[in-house]
């Protein structure tokens, strides 16, 4: 993720301007969406999108049941980082359903992310 990629460019100034990123939970708010990476055997990624609308789209056939929640850039650093390292899940930069998406390393994405985060 060290090249300079467009995806990881655009996804980093989205967040710089909203300071939040947005997953895909179920409406029960107990889970939320991780698939299976196309990369790597036996590793899960987990879609986080820029913008709601992004998210948003893909709450269709398989994620009818889940709907595209705000997490806090502050709450993503604190939290989630550490634990998506700890469970080896990867982070799928603005995914799209029907193409290899860029799947990133949470602490490589955090060190990106940190620079952004406003005080």
């Amino acid at each position: 993720m060290t090249e300079n990629n467009s995806v990881v460019t655009e996804f980093i100034a989205n967040i710089k301007e909203s300071q939040t990123l947005w997953g895909l939970q179920d409406k029960a708010g107990e889970g939320w969406v991780v698939c299976d990476s196309s990369e790597y055997e036996e590793t899960d990624v987990m879609p986080l999108w820029s913008a709601k609308e992004k998210a948003q789209e893909h709450c269709t056939q398989e994620w009818q049941d889940y709907q595209a929640v705000e997490i806090t850039l502050n709450d993503f650093l604190e939290y989630w980082v550490s634990d998506l390292n700890d469970d080896g899940v990867l982070i799928g930069v603005d995914w799209l359903s029907d193409e290899d998406c860029l799947e990133a390393d949470p602490i490589v994405l955090a060190k990106e992310l940190v620079d952004v985060e406003k005080e």
